[in-house]
């Protein structure tokens, strides 16, 4: 019986240790400014410039976006033409809407089912499933996607891609309104 109060002792011990180190949620960033409006933000031509990192921290791929934006009440497109350091071109057209409490959906393309976010404060946390062409494949990886507004016109963002709960890699963007 010993034994087994230990183990359920350790058990707790542990999961609470755990709790402790929880990622930060999208509501930690509420009182921070300027205060973030998504669909402000992405409205009119915002030009991006952004690196893909391998999960050991290696540069592997460049690219810069340029984005033209448009909402009509809660319903906004945002269509992004990327260009690659090597040349090849990529196109992807979100399609969002804004609900209730900062929350927002959206749906692309090569997005699996929808995307689901939330903004508070200065932030945006932004998370879905991507179809990733790779080599002649199509794999499904999950993006967990933070932004964070920096002044009127620059926002910052970080995208962590996963597969099965591995971290591939980093997404790392710079957005500037023009």
């Amino acid at each position: 019986m010993n034994t087994r109060r230990h183990a359920l002792l350790a058990l707790l011990a542990g999961t609470a240790a755990l709790t402790g180190c929880a990622s930060p949620q999208v509501t930690d960033y509420a009182q921070e400014r300027p205060q973030l409006e998504l669909d402000r933000y992405f409205n009119g031509r915002i030009l991006a410039h952004g690196i893909f990192q391998q999960r050991g921290g290696e540069v592997v791929r460049r690219f810069t976006v340029v984005m033209d934006c448009h909402w009509e009440g809660h319903q906004g497109v945002l269509d992004e033409a990327f260009t690659y350091s090597d040349g090849s071109t990529q196109r992807r057209i979100w399609r969002l809407t804004k609900h209730a409490d900062g929350r927002y959906t959206g749906t692309a393309d090569d997005v699996v089912g929808e995307a689901q976010g939330q903004t508070a404060g200065n932030a945006f946390r932004w998370n879905y499933t991507l179809r990733l062409p790779v080599d002649g494949k199509e794999y499904e990886v999950q993006f967990d996607d933070w932004m964070f507004l920096v002044d009127d016109r620059v926002m910052l963002n970080r995208a962590t891609m996963s597969k099965f709960g591995v971290t591939l890699g980093e997404v790392l963007l710079s957005f500037t309104k023009t």
